[in-house]
């Protein structure tokens, strides 16, 4: 579903990110030399701490090795009458501690030595601590200065031209790929965007958003519409022949059905011959009650026919077809006009194929000029490579698109919900 324009967009998001990652800036050369100035000044700060501290740690060490030098002299005495052996071993024993205790005079001699010898040692330091370094104030302020980038409408001006044909080719609507385009400019340029974020993230979630913008227009619950209007609720179809009305409103009829509603279907299509015949091969599959009148009778009066009946019986939802009509028909529109008027509908449901791409957008908005829509059906969307009407027809009637037709079964509907179809045409 919508392949060619998943493809587009992907397109762009690639274009648009290699455009982003082109602009990442560099540190400049004079920043580089001063950053590393910082850094030798912080490694320089950390090993010449305090002097008199230095000195102090100097002598306690001293101290520590004379007083092991006592502790083994004394172990000696201790263990005069020891074998032979025993003492060849405290023999060689005060060997070492006379040498360490050379140290220790050489140590007291030249305490600053010993200072200048730990600063050494602070400074060489293991290899693992001149990794924790590389990661110290340096690097992390080299980091924060190259890790920004800025996108200018220049950078884009490629990707988006070619975003905008590819819409277009697509079937969406001028004003809407206008409106994409727009959202897209407003989302990335001239933003700073700091290392923490990817490009490809930052464009992905702009073109989301652009997308979003315009396919959720007027979004509301249909379920919850349903539940909370007063009963019988009465839907309308109107769309133009052939764009599958008459099996859509099957299809609800089993969608209602799940959610444990009653319903009734009405023909308000007595122009067409044959009419009263193909939604009564819908209503005899469904095992619901179908209420028509002889061909060329009032439109108008079998819907309300269809609500009274359904008022008598308790009925949850009336479902109403309507003639197949062309926009352009004046006299067919004024009948629109008269069953708003007579029968005072919840709800007028417009029906086109998702396939019609731009000629579906039209028609949907000279009939919500004409009889003022409140959603619409997009049936053969599974057929639907471009996807122009499903972006578009929100957006060009204010109204929102309620259910995709996928198939020729009864449960064969799913709801639309904007957020998945965004995720479905930016998936990769």
């Amino acid at each position: 579903m919508f392949d060619n324009l998943k493809e587009k967009l992907g397109s762009f998001r690639k274009d648009a990110e290699e455009a982003a990652e082109a602009n990442v800036e560099e540190v400049e050369e004079g920043d580089e030399d001063s950053l590393e100035e910082a850094d030798a000044s912080e490694r320089e700060a950390a090993a010449e701490s305090d002097p008199e501290e230095t000195e102090s740690v100097a002598d306690d060490d001293a101290a520590q090795r004379e007083a092991a030098v006592t502790s083994t002299s004394d172990g000696a005495v201790a263990e005069a009458s020891a074998s032979d052996t025993a003492a060849a071993d405290r023999e060689t024993a005060q060997t070492d501690v006379d040498a360490e205790t050379d140290d220790t005079a050489d140590v007291d001699e030249g305490s600053d030595d010993t200072a200048d010898t730990a600063t050494d040692t602070a400074d060489s330091g293991p290899d693992t601590d001149d990794e924790d370094r590389s990661t110290g104030f340096g690097r992390k302020a080299k980091s924060l200065v190259r890790g920004k980038f800025v996108i200018e409408e220049d950078d884009l001006e490629g990707p988006l031209h070619e975003l905008e044909l590819a819409l277009l080719s697509s079937d969406v609507e001028m004003g809407v790929a206008e409106e994409i385009l727009d959202n897209i400019r407003d989302e990335l340029i001239g933003e700073t965007r700091t290392f923490t974020t990817s490009t490809g993230a930052v464009v992905e979630e702009a073109l989301k958003d652009a997308i979003y913008d315009v396919i959720s227009v007027g979004q509301f619950d249909f379920d919850e519409r349903i539940a909370v209007e007063d009963k019988p609720v009465v839907l309308i179809f109107t769309g133009v022949n052939g764009v599958g009305k008459t099996t859509s409103i099957a299809k609800l009829d089993r969608y209602f059905e799940q959610r444990g509603y009653s319903t009734v279907m009405a023909n308000g299509d007595t122009y067409r011959a044959g009419a009263n015949e193909q939604i009564a091969e819908h209503a005899d599959a469904r095992g619901t009650k179908l209420i028509a009148h002889d061909q060329g009778g009032d439109p108008a009066a079998v819907l309300y026919d269809a609500v009274e009946y359904a008022d008598a019986n308790d009925i949850d939802v009336v479902l109403g077809d309507t003639a197949g009509r062309l926009h352009t028909n004046e006299g067919l529109m004024d009948q629109l006009e008269k069953i708003e008027r007579v029968v005072g509908p919840d709800l007028t449901l417009f029906v086109d194929e998702a396939v019609a791409g731009q000629d579906a957008v039209n028609r949907a908005r000279e009939f919500n000029n004409a009889a003022e829509i409140d959603g619409a059906i997009l049936t053969k969307a599974d057929a639907d490579s471009n996807g122009g009407a499903a972006i578009s027809v929100a957006h060009v009637t204010g109204k929102p698109i309620l259910f995709l037709g996928v198939g020729q079964g009864y449960d064969d509907l799913e709801r639309f919900d904007p957020d998945e179809m965004v995720d479905r045409l930016l998936e990769e």
